[in-house]
């Protein structure tokens, strides 16, 4: 049993696709700066965990 799930978003730069791996006892709630894995540009990336056990990423740039 994998303890770390994939999700994808948006990049708020170039608008491609990302894929990030989430902990979901370390990062939900937490706030990540990774790099877009197209134009390398950095990203805020927040991960939030719905009542359904859902994840939801949200991304924006690192100067918003």
């Amino acid at each position: 049993m994998s303890l770390t799930y994939e999700a994808e978003f948006g990049c708020p730069y170039c608008m491609a696709p990302n894929s990030i791996e989430i902990d979901a006892a370390n990062d939900v709630g937490q706030q990540q700066i990774v790099d877009c894995q197209i134009c390398c540009q950095p990203i805020e990336v927040w991960v939030e965990e719905d009542s359904m056990g859902d994840f939801t990423i949200i991304a924006r740039t690192d100067d918003e």
